[in-house]
């Protein structure tokens, strides 16, 4: 006899998807339809799901509120970017890349500046505070931090993501040391982590409170950006939003029109310098996408 139940995809492997259910954990294989282009289930689903004998199978995906490439996740309601000012060192541009990404999908960003007993950061804690964001220090080694990080979680699929070796599965070992997450060492030489976060899990860490830990940086698939349209680039950084619509020009691209007051507002010190440096690197890479290519 088929059972069918509505459930969560904590994971997915190898065509083989781990469904949270009111009647327990059921892996399950996809239906064929469900195993090509935009339509393949992400971990972060939720999915109707049939039992026969013993065997479980993915049905159909519900409608999500957003999804993401790599980390390849849906229905994410908050992104933590961990970054931090000592080995590896964070470049900004990444961090601000990352964050368009999620805030052109209406995902909530918050930063989180890791290792802070080795260097506080100083710096770029004040560059994400006066951009806007949620700006949380904390240290895997000292703890510090971690209980105002847990507090932001309750009740939300949240999904961690930085460079490699910044510290995700160790902050995330700090919230649930029951996990016991490996964690990998950093490269003295290179200044860059080792992946040991191959896929994309959901973690449990109470009612209705998951962490999705990710890949790092070289696996998330920053090009997605170019899936942006080049004028909604503006509205995805939010340290830029009490100067729309104050420019000369409506169309104003923020970059070498006369009267912008977004360029006036760098030039005044009301926007950090490498923020806007780094629209521009994102405006010129979205302008050279073709209208076709743009979903």
């Amino acid at each position: 006899m088929m059972e069918r139940s509505t459930g969560r995809i904590l994971r997915s492997l190898s065509g083989f998807y781990d469904v949270q259910t009111s009647q327990g954990l059921i892996t399950c294989r996809a239906r064929g339809i469900l195993r090509r282009g935009d339509n393949v289930p992400l971990t972060g689903d939720m999915v109707e799901v049939s039992v026969e004998k013993g065997k479980g199978m993915v049905e159909k995906i519900l409608p999500r509120q957003n999804w993401f490439v790599r980390p390849a996740v849906a229905n994410v309601d908050a992104l933590v970017i961990f970054a931090a000012n000592v080995n590896p060192v964070t470049e900004p541009f990444l961090i601000d890349r990352v964050a368009a990404i999620a805030g052109d999908r209406g995902v909530k960003v918050v930063i989180c500046i890791n290792k802070c007993d080795l260097d506080p950061a100083v710096d770029l804690e004040k560059i994400y505070r006066e951009a806007g964001y949620p700006v949380i220090v904390t240290s895997a080694e000292t703890g510090e931090g971690v209980e105002e990080l847990r507090q932001l979680l309750e009740g939300k699929l949240t999904a961690f993501t930085g460079n490699s070796g910044v510290g995700k599965s160790s902050i995330l070992n700090r919230l649930c040391p029951e996990l016991a997450l490996p964690t990998g060492e950093v490269s003295e030489k290179l200044g860059r982590g080792r992946h040991t976060t191959r896929h994309v899990e959901l973690y449990r860490l109470g009612d209705d409170t998951y962490v999705a830990d990710t890949p790092g940086f070289s696996s998330f698939d920053t090009d997605q950006m170019d899936l942006v349209v080049k004028e909604d680039l503006q509205y995805a950084f939010p340290d830029f939003a009490p100067y729309l619509g104050r420019c000369q020009f409506h169309d104003c691209s923020h970059r070498k029109e006369p009267g912008c007051a977004v360029t006036a507002a760098v030039a005044e010190g009301e926007i950090c310098p490498s923020r806007y440096d780094s629209y521009l690197k994102l405006y010129e890479k979205v302008s050279q996408i073709k209208a076709w290519e743009i979903k």
